[in-house]
């Protein structure tokens, strides 16, 4: 690699608009992230994540066969970015293992150099790791390589992989996509180097995750822990301290390139700002194509159901009844469920799921009374609030109906424009935290929820009309599904009130987790759950 692209005129070209720049500086870089195949490490590692993940979870992956033979035929005609949702450090494991179970191409796996420590940083740079610097900055010269290099493996076919969200969501749900990479990519198909490049989603979703206590203790306030041979060693250890469940990966229909930026105009006179736009288009594209392709589990709902009680406990029959609804909900709007989400219909899958969770956080079983009950004691409320909001994206449009029912229900004008005001306010105040479709799918989204009562909106004509419809609707989900984060807000803006424009971010978070302890002793806010720093 790195002896092609210093002969390149176009890459010394390039070197010499940048102030300073030199090629030795440049060719260091390279040194650092420039990556291949060697038979040993595209072997060994494998191998070795193989090893890892039956450690803790079951030894087959689930997969869908229809979208894996649909992706091999999609990367026979096109170089692709895959795009993964990250969760976990084993992402990059998963996806690495099921490239190689379905005979695909293997792919450049970007990763952070944080994590070229020890004897592992070799390995995986001969097993197409590109390690890149955390925090680029303003260095003009490490960028102008970067871009090159992705522009180089565009060029010569070669996937590319890394996670759309840039880094793990420690709260379980999607992250805001990150253009960085992507932009880089897009300057190689705008300057010729390829037809077309294919943007795939990759779901990876887990029963459970032994990282979530360490996401708790983020949420918390606590440091980012150090990556290590020391962290490697208890990351490994942990995942065989008891069974995990199911991994799912799921390859949901690629997003073209050319298409969007062909789209948005002529290549070479594309603006920065319509590149901008077409890029964002694309990543929120993939972003919800991967939501709508990951499975709903079981761990999620039960985690769900139990949060929304607030600490009080339920018996099996209890939260076997109260699922129902949920799965009713989810069955009707057709979304993908696993094999355990279809199983709490019955008391014996919830019986499963629930010896599942209490095996460990964030259930707790309390026994020695009549019959055995469930709960999730205060301190375990982060946790599970982890797998509550990997599913939020399944009740959103259903929550905000709610939350605009009750708002015209309480309307003194028109009940039925007070609905739709209350909605789009809503879908425009969470849009930072949430995927939402275009404004005009959207409604139609929400009309399609209220469609359960063919005459809702000359119901909602009136005040006593929205009431009626908000108390027929089933299931309600908005206070379990959207409270923390209203809660988490409200918090935010006393602090800023209080604290002027000249706050800094580490001291808003610090005096909110302070503001927000205080909330909790006074019931200002319902449960711990909105004092968080991640939120």
């Amino acid at each position: 690699v790195k002896p092609e692209m210093m002969a390149s005129a176009r890459f010394l070209a390039g070197l010499q608009e940048i102030p300073g720049a030199s090629a030795d500086d440049a060719g260091k870089i390279l040194d650092e992230m420039a990556t291949g195949w060697s038979r040993l490490s595209v072997d060994l590692l494998p191998a070795i994540y193989r090893s890892v993940i039956r450690r803790g979870f079951d030894t087959d992956i689930d997969y869908d066969p229809a979208q894996v033979e649909s992706m091999r035929t999609a990367l026979q005609r096109h170089p692709a970015v895959l795009l993964f949702s990250h969760r976990s450090n084993l992402d990059a494991m998963v996806l690495g293992i099921a490239l190689r179970a379905n005979r695909l191409p293997q792919a450049h796996m970007f990763g952070g150099i944080n994590m070229a420590f020890g004897v592992m940083g070799p390995i995986m740079r001969r097993s197409g790791t590109i390690f890149i610097r955390r925090n680029i900055g303003d260095d003009k010269l490490y960028k102008y390589v970067l871009k090159e290099y992705v522009g180089y493996i565009t060029e010569k076919r070669f996937n590319l992989a890394w996670s759309i969200e840039g880094t793990r969501s420690r709260t379980g749900k999607m992250l805001p996509p990150k253009l960085g990479l992507m932009s880089y990519v897009a300057d190689a198909y705008l300057e010729g180097r390829t037809d077309d490049i294919l943007l795939q989603p990759v779901s990876i979703s887990f029963d459970q995750l032994h990282e979530i206590t360490e996401y708790a203790e983020y949420a918390r306030g606590a440091p980012k822990q150090r990556e290590g041979l020391g962290w490697l060693y208890r990351f490994i250890k942990a995942q065989g301290e008891r069974n995990y469940g199911k991994i799912y990966v799921r390859f949901p229909e690629a997003v073209s390139m050319a298409r969007y930026l062909s789209d948005a105009g002529e290549s070479a006179a594309m603006d920065e700002q319509a590149k901008r736009l077409a890029m964002q288009k694309m990543a929120f594209e993939v972003a919800w194509r991967i939501q709508r392709s990951t499975p709903i589990n079981a761990t999620a709902l039960v985690s769900a159901l139990l949060l929304a009680t607030r600490g009080m406990a339920l018996t099996l029959g209890q939260i076997h009844q109260n699922m129902q609804d949920a799965l009713n909900y989810l069955e009707r709007k057709g979304t993908l469920l696993s094999d355990s989400a279809r199983g709490l219909r019955s008391t014996g899958g919830v019986q499963s799921a629930l010896d599942a969770l209490s095996s460990g956080h964030p259930v707790t079983r309390v026994e020695g009374g009549w019959e055995p009950v469930w709960r999730i004691a205060p301190e375990h409320e982060h946790e599970a609030s982890f797998y509550r909001n990997s599913i939020i994206h399944a009740f959103l449009e259903s929550s905000i109906v709610e939350l605009a029912l009750a708002h015209a229900a309480r309307s003194t004008a028109d009940s039925l424009n007070a609905f739709w005001s209350q909605a789009m306010r809503l879908r425009d105040l969470l849009k930072f935290d949430f995927y939402f479709a275009d404004s005009e799918t959207f409604r139609r989204n929400l009309a399609e929820e209220m469609a359960w009562r063919p005459d809702w909106e000359s119901q909602l004509a009136t005040p006593s009309g929205a009431t009626a419809l908000l108390s027929g609707k089933q299931p309600l989900l908005s206070y379990v599904m959207v409270r923390t984060f209203f809660e988490a807000y409200e918090i935010a803006a006393d602090v800023l009130r209080k604290s002027g424009s000249t706050v800094t971010e580490d001291e808003l978070v610090k005096r909110a987790m302070g503001v927000g302890n205080q909330y909790v002793a006074q019931g200002r806010v319902r449960s711990a759950e909105p004092v968080s720093a991640l939120l």
